[in-house]
């Protein structure tokens, strides 16, 4: 039997080998390792607060993803298929750490969040595609 997801020790342990997957990943590691510059302790420490908030109804997260994913979509147009991979990893990972109803609950949130955000980044570059 696998652990539940029950402290920000739990989500830091999946947020960071969730990356070391995105990392290697031929789909969407380049963005993460060639087209952002990131702080990884900073990056892991941000997107933990951000997960915590979601999973353990604790509000440490106090930025705005959507804002940081339009920059980024700025400097790599995000495709469908990057945050299908996303999911996918997300998901892959999950499975591999944890079960039981927190974790339901990250792969029923991470859905919704590719969905959207795939979404309003398509939805961005038609807005901004001349006409």
């Amino acid at each position: 039997m696998k652990a539940s997801i029950e402290t920000r020790a739990d989500i830091e342990k999946l947020v960071t080998l969730f990356y070391e997957k995105v990392k290697k990943d031929p789909t969407i590691g380049f963005i993460f390792t060639e087209k952002v510059q990131l702080d990884w302790p900073h990056h892991i420490s941000v997107i933990t607060d951000f997960w915590e908030s979601i999973l353990l109804d604790n509000p440490v997260y106090q930025k705005n993803a959507m804002e940081v994913h339009y920059d980024l979509n700025k400097k790599i147009p995000l495709e469908k298929i990057h945050f299908d991979t996303w999911l996918q990893l997300f998901f892959c990972t999950l499975d591999e750490l944890f079960e039981g109803p927190i974790t339901e609950k990250a792969k029923i949130r991470a859905k919704s969040i590719a969905d959207l955000m795939a979404f309003k980044m398509q939805q961005n570059k038609e807005n901004s595609s001349p006409l």
